[in-house]
């Protein structure tokens, strides 16, 4: 079986500066992996790069065995790639039944997204009911499940999320987490970008540390909890 994702010595430069250098890892399919690291390390600029919006200055992405590295960001969707980004960028004055209609922009199967928004409605009931109110009025952890349920609706193979849990109360970090692990139940693999990163590491079947843009470590979520360098740089007083 292919790997959902696989990321071949990866390779990203702003300029002269290159934030990222010779990463590589693999997703399996049905995972939640996670990159946890400093900020600064490079993970937004790895998964900008995985969906198309920073280019690849050298190395490989591959998604279920076909080459993206080179396709523009709206083929990837159509791949099953999809993304919520940092800060979760809603379009606020549009309802929540808005933005979660444009997540399938790129789908012609009319029936289908049907289905595929009944499903969403039932992973995230609190969007059932703020369903016609203007996603810029939603609390953040409303918003978090829009952005999610917006990338749902591209139904995709791969889902990147970035941040998540940023800005959020701690009990509403529990019900994003939470959402993200039923969305993998769904059958959908995860790639997750978290600086809470004991939350993280407590979900991941797989997770790589990012330190300077290199990929420093690799093991299981819970592995990585009791390793003594990530308790010691990342979990501070949680571990």
């Amino acid at each position: 079986m292919s790997k959902a994702l696989d990321v071949r010595d990866l390779t990203v430069a702003y300029g002269q500066i290159a934030a990222v250098r010779g990463a590589s890892f693999t997703v399996e399919p049905g995972e939640i992996a996670t990159i946890i690291g400093a900020n600064g390390a490079g993970k937004t600029t790895i998964l900008n790069a995985l969906c198309g919006l920073r280019d690849v200055r050298a190395g490989t992405v591959t998604l279920g065995g076909e080459d993206i590295t080179h396709l523009p960001p709206h083929e990837r969707v159509r791949h099953g790639l999809a993304q919520v980004p940092e800060g979760r960028r809603l379009f606020g004055r549009m309802s929540v039944a808005e933005n979660l209609e444009i997540g399938g922009y790129a789908r012609s199967d009319h029936a289908a997204q049907k289905h595929d928004l009944d499903h969403v409605l039932e992973l995230f009931p609190r969007l059932r009911e703020r369903y016609r109110q203007l996603a810029g009025t939603l609390s953040g952890g409303e918003q978090q499940m829009v952005a999610m349920g917006r990338a749902l609706m591209a139904k995709p193979r791969v889902l990147l999320l970035d941040e998540p849990t940023m800005g959020l109360a701690p009990q509403i970090v529990d019900l994003v987490l939470d959402a993200v692990r039923r969305v993998n139940r769904e059958g959908v693999t995860v790639l997750l970008v978290e600086q809470n990163a004991y939350g993280a590491l407590e979900i991941a079947d797989r997770a790589f540390v990012l330190e300077s843009g290199e990929i420093t470590l690799t093991g299981h979520g819970l592995e990585l909890i009791n390793h003594e360098r990530v308790r010691s740089a990342y979990l501070g007083h949680e571990a």
